[in-house]
């Protein structure tokens, strides 16, 4: 058993002031957070136990997901240190198959192919990606099945985008330094308006996301 402790670490978002720690703290406030926000450069932890808040913040995730018409989301995209991933390869809720990967491994990669990504946390921008075509992947479900299966193709792509997530690394960091140079002016607004809205308080400082980093790896990690 986790010991649980609270450092009631309150965020401003979008204007409203919340706890993500409070014993009742509802996941639907969560949001996608963007780049350069540092969780998205946070190695995520293994997860340890699977609870009711746990399982609501999963089904969070994937409301985000279909609302912002991605096909996977990482845990470190909703500001959160935990190693798991949703993901719909079709992005339309009720069709298809909805995966919830909880601590994946990737292994046995094999062939590679180039193909167009893009990210939640970068909207609107796109770049050509090197992926492996198949790969096997070990992981559990929301329920603490074991998943062990071979993905190709689209999902493979998926699993692999999703996992970079959960190791800190965004697809702009796999992209030709070309191809990274043509976005440069779309990142650097980006960072812009970040800084700006943490001078404002409106997003919270690097020092707070961390002490919210570690107090969920207290509970879950």
């Amino acid at each position: 058993m986790i010991a649980t402790r609270f450092r009631l670490t309150s965020l401003t978002r979008f204007g409203v002031l919340f706890d993500m720690l409070d014993p009742d703290f509802d996941p639907a406030k969560l949001e996608v957070i963007l780049f350069p926000n540092p969780m998205l450069r946070y190695q995520a932890k293994p997860v340890r136990k699977v609870d009711l808040r746990l399982r609501k913040i999963i089904q969070r995730m994937f409301d985000l997901m279909y609302e912002h018409r991605g096909v996977g989301l990482a845990a470190t995209q909703v500001a959160l240190p935990l190693r798991m991933f949703v993901m719909n390869p079709t992005g339309d809720q009720g069709t298809g198959k909805e995966f919830v990967m909880i601590n994946p491994e990737i292994s046995r990669p094999r062939s590679n192919e180039e193909a167009e990504e893009g990210c939640l946390s970068l909207p609107g921008l796109h770049g050509n990606v090197v992926r492996s075509k198949t790969i096997r992947v070990n992981a559990y479900d929301r329920s603490g099945n074991e998943i062990k299966a071979d993905f190709s193709g689209f999902e493979a792509r998926i699993i692999q985008h999703e996992t970079d997530h959960l190791n800190g690394t965004l697809f702009i960091d796999r992209m030709k330094e070309g191809a990274i140079l043509e976005m440069a002016g779309e990142l650097e607004a980006l960072t812009t308006d970040f800084e700006s809205r943490q001078r404002t308080g409106a997003i919270a400082s690097n020092e707070t996301w961390q002490a919210l980093a570690s107090d969920w790896e207290a509970l879950y990690c």
